[in-house]
């Protein structure tokens, strides 16, 4: 095989076979494809786009280009979980905890995070002493043991992932919905779950920013897994406003040990129950209706926070200060006032998620330092009402000089009007090898 060859059959329309993509992975991770060629392939599918036949073969050729981990011998059917990222997104928490205090073993491989979303690695790395960067043999240990386990993602975990990502970020070929699928599974696949949910976010805080893209990804993910053997679901989740009502680290730790304990959000409850019900289903825990009812159950007495605290405690974390109200507190808060009276209509998640990391809570680059404390808190939110002068969220930072840009970027994310907005669902659709299912 020639790889010019193979950029001409794709710029012209042409189909790859699983030989052809095998290849083009492989002696691309070994150095023998150049970047230009590669950047000229990447672009022909940008414009060709790819079958499901090959976006499949792709994916496992980049799950298999480095260090793939065998779950076999953990007992039970374990299930993974990926989001595509939103603001507030504190859900893996409440889910993993849920589903394995009800007995399916969570192996979770998770990031940090960069730019307006935050990173599952970095809001727990909040809790003071923690580990999230398990050995191998510590990570089974503790899925062994607990059930469940959180660590950062392997430094050989589908190589080929990050070299392409790193071409498609320079080339304009970010936004393709086969090589967007491609990146998302190879790291799944690789990391050994028998069963996947997904949980693709829609609107102003998501990647997707329409509904019909976030269906095509998430039904070309379901494929992907399905033809690799792996049961797998997505679910469409709602981004068009933050989840819950804190973005930051501590705080949104804060708000998932309210939610362990019965007192959180209405929507972040809501959205964690669907979630878990179907991890549940995947791992074999009877019919849906089942399932919902046995995630119900095991938050409401309480053995899902247990199970959390015995991951943290696992993980080396201190538990002690998860219910002090220190824990969540930095050294400056301010409130963020309602310039008008009406109702908000609308918030712009990624501006929420920007004014997050203007106070410290996230990172602008890789090698920046977070302020585990910076956050906002948010008493209102989309369809709530409010008047004029009251306040609508607190914007808390380490460092002082950071409050009032926060303050500004997080109320150029509201709109404000005088009728209510109409009431927008949560869980948009469900996306299964059967099909699509959509609750709108």
């Amino acid at each position: 095989m020639h790889m010019n060859e193979l950029i001409l059959k794709k710029r012209n329309g042409g189909i790859h076979s699983n030989a052809e993509l095998t290849y083009i992975v492989n002696e691309f991770v070994n150095g023998l494809i150049p970047d230009y060629q590669m950047s000229a392939w990447l672009m022909a599918v940008y414009f060709q786009g790819l079958t499901a036949e090959e976006t499949a073969s792709l994916t496992k050729a980049m799950a298999e280009s480095g260090e793939q981990i065998d779950l076999s011998s953990i007992h039970g059917i374990t299930v993974d979980k990926h989001s595509t990222g939103g603001v507030g997104d504190k859900t893996t928490f409440i889910i993993a905890s849920i589903v394995a205090a009800c007995g399916v073993p969570v192996a979770k491989m998770s990031g940090r995070g960069l730019g307006h979303t935050g990173g599952t690695i970095d809001k727990l790395e909040s809790i003071p002493h923690v580990n999230v960067a398990l050995t191998k043999d510590e990570f089974f240990q503790i899925v062994r043991n607990v059930g469940v386990a959180v660590t950062g993602q392997s430094g050989n975990l589908a190589p080929a992932d990050k070299l392409l990502y790193a071409l498609r970020d320079v080339t304009g070929t970010v936004d393709s919905i086969p090589l967007i699928a491609s990146s998302v599974m190879s790291k799944k696949l690789a990391a050994g779950s028998e069963a996947i949910l997904l949980d693709v976010k829609v609107g102003s805080g998501a990647f997707m920013k329409t509904y019909e893209d976030a269906v095509t990804l998430a039904e070309t993910m379901v494929a992907i897994g399905t033809h690799n053997g792996r049961k797998t679901v997505a679910l469409i989740t709602d981004m068009d406003r933050p989840l819950g009502q804190a973005i930051g680290n501590a705080i949104e730790i804060a708000e998932v040990v309210d939610t362990l304990q019965g007192k959180g959000p209405e929507d972040l409850v809501t959205e964690s129950l669907e979630l878990a019900t179907n991890m549940l289903y995947l791992g074999g825990k009877g019919s849906y209706e089942a399932c919902k009812c046995l995630a119900n159950t095991t938050l409401a007495s309480g053995a899902a926070f247990t199970k959390f605290c015995e991951l943290v405690e696992a993980q080396g974390g201190d538990t002690s200060v998860l219910t002090k109200a220190t824990f969540k507190e930095a050294q400056y808060k301010e409130a963020v006032l309602a310039p008008v009276s009406g109702y908000i209509t609308h918030m712009d998640a990624e501006i929420c998620g920007r004014a997050a990391l203007a106070l410290g809570a996230g990172r602008y680059t890789k090698t920046d330092a977070i302020d585990y404390k910076a956050g906002i808190w948010m008493l209102k939110k989309t369809g709530d009402e409010v008047v004029a002068g009251e306040t609508i969220a607190y914007v808390q930072s380490n460092t002082k000089s950071t409050l009032e840009d926060a303050k500004a970027r997080y109320l150029s994310a509201l709109s404000f009007g005088a009728a209510e907005p109409s009431k927008q669902p949560l869980v948009w659709a469900r996306v299964t090898e059967e099909g699509t299912e959509a609750y709108i």
